[in-house]
This record gives C-alpha cells, structure tokens and sequence, in this order.
C-alpha cells in the first residue's frame, strides 16, 4: 500500500444524503478506493451521471420498478448498486433516501493508487485508458457483483476527500436514445478537459468553482 492509502477516511453518512443531482457534482474529484488481496486500488472520480428514480425513464427504477437488481436502490444513501451490463459490473452510488430510489453511476476515474495492479488487471500501459468508463474503472479496481449494497463509508469499498474541480461541465447522459424525454436531460457530469473522462462532447453548461 502506498502513503496515500494509509490515509484515506471514507467520507461520512452525512455526504451521500445530499440530493442527487448535488452529489453527482459533488463526486466529482472524490477518491474511489477498492481494497483487495492483491491491493488496493483508488481513482478520482471524474465523470458521473445521475438517476432520478420513478420519474427518470432512464433508471432502472422507473415507475418505482422493484426487483432483485434494484432493490438496493430502494435502501437508504451510500450503498453500492452494482450490476452487470454486457458481462461488464458498473458501479453506483445508491441516493434519494429511503424509499427513494435513485441511483449516481460513476462513469470514470482518473486513477492515483495502484496503478500497476490497474495495469496488470486491464492488461494495457495507457494510464488514460485504464479507468475511462464505467465498465473499465470496476475492473481496474476490481469492484465485482460481491461489493453490491456494501456501505460506501466503510472498507474495503469506499468513497474518501479528494479535490475540488475548478470547472464541471454538464451535458447529455450516454447511452440511453431510448427513454423518450429523459435521453436529453442534461444530468451527466465530468471534471472539466479531465483527459481520462469517457466521452468528450460539448457541455449544456459548466460550473465553475471556487477552491
């Protein structure tokens, strides 16, 4: 383990009760940190998208939809819902409270600890490439189906204090053309020409932020 994992702290309960929207920018420059036999492994977040339950057509807990895979998302904040997308786990933070179902997904990292086991579990060297999309970033860090309602304010999963991002662009969400209204909702968020974000496309708008 290197020096900056000896001294992560997971964040407090208190932080993933924010309102959505507010904690998909809020993850943002956030450490993601997975701890294994083998290591761990931590990235800032650096890209995420959120999910507002029942209304969103584009959550898999549209209309209060209830079952085995997303049942976590009707628990409370900072669980972890993880779940498999074309053999892919993808990662997200559980928010909305009780009853509430909604969702953040973590869309990329830029990774800080590890990076050799990153490299070794990818199989690849570019450092850009090993943690720029949702499916990439779970397997860099080994967040499996395993870690699926774990609280995220405890190891070996856990999300701690980073940076604040001097910029946040906002756009479109990917990958969902086909939830009707909700494709052009403008609920994605990265840390503004971060170069390890997953898909470069121009901002709706940016937040710019004071350190």
């Amino acid at each position: 383990m290197g020096d900056l994992g000896k001294k992560l702290v997971p964040l407090p309960q208190s932080f993933f009760e924010q309102p959505t929207l507010e904690l998909a920018k809020a993850l943002l420059g956030s450490l993601l940190v997975k701890e294994t036999d083998e290591g761990i492994a931590a990235g800032y977040i650096v890209e995420s998208e959120a999910y507002i339950g029942p209304g969103d057509r584009a959550a898999h807990s549209f209309n209060n939809r209830r079952t085995a895979r997303t049942e976590v998302m009707f628990h409370r904040s900072g669980l972890a819902y993880t779940y498999l997308m074309h053999t892919h786990c993808l990662f997200n933070v559980v928010s909305g409270g009780e009853e509430n179902p909604e969702a953040v997904l973590i869309r990329a990292l830029e990774p800080v600890e590890g990076i050799g086991l990153m490299k070794t579990r990818r199989g690849l060297d570019d450092l850009t490439k090993l943690t720029d999309g949702p499916g990439k970033l779970t397997k860099s860090l080994g967040i499996t189906m395993a870690d699926y309602g774990h609280q995220l304010i405890q190891p070996p999963l856990f999300v701690a204090a980073g940076f604040r991002p001097e910029s946040i662009s906002a756009g479109k969400r990917i990958g969902i053309d086909n939830s009707g209204e909700a494709r052009d909702y403008p609920w994605r968020f990265w840390v503004t020409d971060n170069k390890c974000v997953s898909r470069h496309q121009k901002a709706e708008y940016v937040i710019t932020q004071q350190k």
